[in-house]
This record gives C-alpha cells, sequence and structure tokens, in this order.
C-alpha cells in the first residue's frame, strides 16, 4: 500500500444515552464529502431509547451503518477495544474513533486522508470549539508549544497524544500494540494508548485542517515548586478515574516516576480540587479511592462498587 487512501476506513463511535448527540453524529459522518466505508456504532448498553433510534437496520445498512449492542456498559475504553476488534474482523483497514458528541465538518475525513500516509503512525483531526481547540494541544519540534488557538495547528503537525475523538489508526498498528485497555473504563484510556504507540515507534501526528466540533473542556493550571500541572473541573465520579488511571499509567511504563512524579502530582491536584470545586468531601472520597485502587492496579468499573456518585 504506497497511500493511505488505498485502504479502506470505518468509522467507530462508542454512544452511552446519548441519543440526540449520536443522531448528529451520525447525519455528520454519513453526509462526508469522503464517507467512510462503513460506521460501526457501539452502543453501550444505554437505557435512553438509543436502541429504538437504531432499530430500523435495513435503513442504517443501506447508509453503511452497523449498530453494535453491548448487554452491559463497558465504558468508552471498553466501547472503543469492541468496536476496533468488529472493524478488523470485517476486514477494514483504517479506523476512525469517536464518541457520539463529536460533529465532523464535511470534509473532516478527506483533510485527514491527505496527512495520513504512513500506516506505522497515528493520525487525528482536530477536536475545536470555535477558534479554540477542544483541548490544549502540545506540538513537538524543535521546542514544545502548547497553544489552544485553531489557527496555530499547522496542516500536519506531531503532536505529544491524540484523543478518541478523531483517532485514526491502522490495523497493522493495532494488530503490533492490541486494543485500548477496556479496563481502564473511561478516562486517560486514549493517552495510555499513545504511550504505547511511542514505544512501538509510531509518531502521533494531528491533521489540523481536519476538525470536529466538540465541546471545551474546562482545565486550569497548577503552579506548584516551579512546576505546571493541569487539573480538571471533574464529578467525583470521573476524579476516582482520572486519580487511578494516572497511576495504572505510571505503573505500566513509567517506572520510577510513578513515585517522584505521578503521586505527587496527584496529590497537587487534589488540593487543586478540593480548593475549586463543590462536593469536597465527595470529591477526597474519589480521590482516595482512586489512589488505593491505581497503586494496586485494580482496573476496570470502580466507581459504583465505591458509592461515588
Amino acid at each position: 500500500m504506497n497511500s493511505m487512501r488505498e485502504g479502506s476506513v470505518a468509522a467507530v463511535v462508542v454512544s452511552y444515552n446519548r441519543k440526540e448527540l449520536l443522531s448528529h453524529c451520525l447525519r455528520k459522518l454519513t453526509s462526508q464529502s469522503r464517507r467512510p466505508d462503513r460506521v460501526f456504532i457501539v452502543d453501550n448498553a444505554s437505557t435512553d431509547g438509543t436502541a429504538e433510534l437504531l432499530c430500523d437496520n435495513d435503513c442504517l445498512q443501506r447508509r453503511g451503518v452497523q449498530v453494535i449492542r453491548l448487554s452491559e456498559n463497558i465504558g468508552g475504553a471498553g466501547g472503543f477495544g469492541c468496536g476496533v476488534e468488529h472493524a478488523m474482523r470485517a476486514g477494514f483497514d483504517w479506523m476512525w474513533l469517536m464518541d457520539d458528541d463529536a460533529a465532523p465538518h464535511s470534509d473532516a475525513l478527506e483533510e485527514l486522508l491527505k496527512v495520513a500516509k504512513d500506516p506505522s503512525n497515528i493520525y487525528g483531526s482536530l477536536a475545536i470549539s470555535g477558534a479554540e481547540t477542544s483541548w490544549m494541544m502540545t506540538l513537538l519540534g524543535e521546542r514544545k508549544v502548547t497553544t489552544h488557538h485553531v489557527q496555530e495547528i499547522p496542516a500536519s503537525a506531531q503532536v505529544q497524544m491524540l484523543p478518541f475523538l478523531g483517532f485514526f489508526i491502522h490495523r497493522s498498528l493495532v494488530e503490533k500494540i492490541g486494543l485500548p485497555d477496556a479496563g481502564f473504563f473511561i478516562a486517560a484510556d486514549d493517552v495510555e494508548y499513545c504511550v504505547r504507540a511511542r514505544q512501538a515507534g509510531a509518531d502521533i501526528i494531528v491533521a489540523g485542517l481536519s476538525h470536529i466540533d466538540h465541546p471545551k473542556s474546562r482545565p486550569y493550571k497548577i503552579q506548584f515548586f516551579g512546576y505546571t500541572l493541569t487539573g480538571l473541573e471533574l464529578p467525583p465520579w470521573k476524579r476516582y478515574y482520572d486519580t487511578r488511571n494516572r497511576l495504572l499509567i505510571a505503573r505500566r511504563h513509567f517506572g520510577l516516576k510513578l513515585v517522584t512524579q505521578t503521586i505527587p502530582g496527584s496529590f497537587v491536584r487534589l488540593i487543586a480540587a478540593l480548593l475549586r470545586e463543590p462536593n469536597k468531601l465527595r470529591q477526597l472520597h474519589a480521590f482516595c479511592a482512586g489512589m488505593f485502587d491505581g497503586l494496586l492496579g485494580i482496573k476496570g468499573k470502580r466507581h459504583t462498587k465505591w458509592g461515588i456518585k
């Protein structure tokens, strides 16, 4: 294969209880200037009428859509793993991953294909909210540049990581590094996957003209003894996974940095959360539970077992 455009493309969308957003995402995907060859929708055991929305299988199949209904919610991490596995079994070469709240611009896949050339790398669309990126982007080069301005992102740029929102990967790289880790459930599963890919020799490249509308995250900066950390406004149940999964990544990939960086950084983020956010006792409970499970390497859907809401 000399060019990525010679390969088939499957979009993989994971959804849970957001049928209106899913419907909008599906309309955007099926009206692309270069349409995906198939769209796999992974319904994570939704209870809001998503199944009824997707019940007309004949109509969906005519539009190149295949629904995978799961019997239980296995989180975004498990959902993406399931969708990628189905796409590979069906023989597709490339997978374009996104959540149900993604709204790809009509030329998003077309622009992505102009950049993606090497199956050994990971590529991705740029998530935007107006003139700003949905997340801070760290561009790599002679020096690192961190920006949230869309106009500062070039048509092709190597970056530190890409979220599972316009994430583009070839089957050969999946065969090399495996599926996303379902044990993460949600949060940082895409970070861990990018770390795994880089360790296997892949570059992570954003296609700056391939745009996907997505709500902007709400990060804040934490200054601590000369270091700058990024914190996030999160409900307690997401705080649990954010805390735990950072530790899981460090345990797996970063060795001693678990003790010298990740654990101290986690406590700094806790202090910032307790200063900034409501439900302080619930935030503290979620942090302690995440720290406990993360240090012990316990994965899976665990916030309900801890009684965290």
